[in-house]
């Protein structure tokens, strides 16, 4: 069984390879991410294929695969928009996915941004690289303990994520469609509205249902907030209208926002580029990153830690065998038609 990886970095390769123990499947790996103008560098004779999160398994894409003889289509990723399910089910492709690779790697990384827009880390550490030892206004801070924190989605990662928050002493609030028994262990439940005014800093934990949540935070959302609070989304960038956030930042009705997550990312992640040439993909992101350090952006890396990439392994693994061996898995994202 040859399989193809693809979106792979070096630590990933090897915690793949030590998974792979279990199976001796064929491997193979790219740092590449999946698009329609790569899908013909594929291996001879590859039976399956890995996806992660900004490939584009198109329906172009996936009949190429059939065309190629491959067998097994699934991602390691949560989130499957990467995937046109229909075309896969038509296929004859059954795409099983990594439901929880980690919960707490998504939370930390959360909870990281927040203490850094908090205590002004990013501000501080850029000062004294550039040689100013000054203490300035900058760099005042509350303690955690004087805080209220949002948790707007209160699912596995919001859960983790306000454990952390309640582990520094800081007052956690939540809101969600969907209560959680055991996030009320740490957090309070409160309406929408009531945690949009009542909080310091709000992490955003919600799925996004395209077409039903886009732009759940906006301008009027961001009017609602306690002056000067901010804003962490490690879920889904549309969630988030960017330029409402930006232009609240720059009139100092927020501090700041943090982001693991961006729009335009399959045509940014992997890829080292000028200012110019990302204006001219996504103008708001070349804006936002000039707001620096009260916008802090990351490149879509909060899974990627060792225990999640080891669940990716494992899970994706564990996938194709059930696959093969049943034709279908525990994870199966679709039916396919008969």
């Amino acid at each position: 069984m040859k399989i193809f990886c693809y979106g792979m970095q070096k630590p990933e390769i090897e915690i793949f390879k030590k998974s792979n123990e279990k199976y001796n499947f064929e491997l193979s790996f790219t740092n590449d991410l999946l698009t329609e103008e790569n899908m013909k560098v594929l291996p001879e004779g590859t039976d399956a294929v890995i996806l992660f999160v900004n490939c584009n398994a198109s329906k172009k894409v996936l009949e190429f695969y059939k065309s190629k003889g491959v067998k097994y289509v699934v991602t390691r990723t949560a989130g499957f928009d990467h995937v046109d399910l229909k075309a896969a089910s038509d296929l004859g492709y059954i795409v099983g996915r990594v439901p929880a690779y980690s919960p707490t790697a998504v939370a930390s990384l959360a909870f990281a941004d927040g203490v850094s827009l908090i205590r002004k880390n990013a501000y501080m550490f850029d000062q004294t690289r550039n040689g100013n030892f000054k203490v300035d206004e900058n760099m005042f801070a509350r303690e955690f303990s004087n805080l209220t924190i949002g948790i707007l989605g209160t699912g596995r990662i919001g859960y983790e994520a306000a454990k952390y928050w309640k582990g520094v002493g800081a007052k956690v609030i939540g809101y969600d469609l969907y209560p959680n028994k055991h996030a009320e262990e740490v957090l309070t439940y409160v309406t929408q509205d009531e945690l949009i005014k009542q909080s310091d800093l709000v992490s955003i934990h919600v799925p996004y249902f395209k077409g039903q949540n886009d732009n759940l935070i906006n301008k009027d959302f961001i009017s609602k907030m306690k002056p000067m609070s901010s804003i962490v989304n490690v879920s889904r960038a549309p969630l988030v209208n960017l330029k409402d956030a930006v232009e609240a930042i720059k009139a100092n009705k927020i501090f700041g926002y943090a982001c693991d997550v961006f729009d335009n990312e399959s045509s940014l992640i992997n890829k080292q580029l000028t200012m110019d040439a990302i204006k001219k993909l996504n103008p708001t992101l070349e804006e936002a990153i000039s707001l620096y350090p009260r916008l802090l952006i990351s490149p879509h890396v909060a899974y990627f830690t060792d225990e999640a990439v080891k669940n990716m392994a494992d899970i994706s693994f564990k996938n194709l065998d059930e696959l093969i061996k049943t034709g279908t898995c525990e994870t199966a994202l679709n039916p396919v038609q008969k």
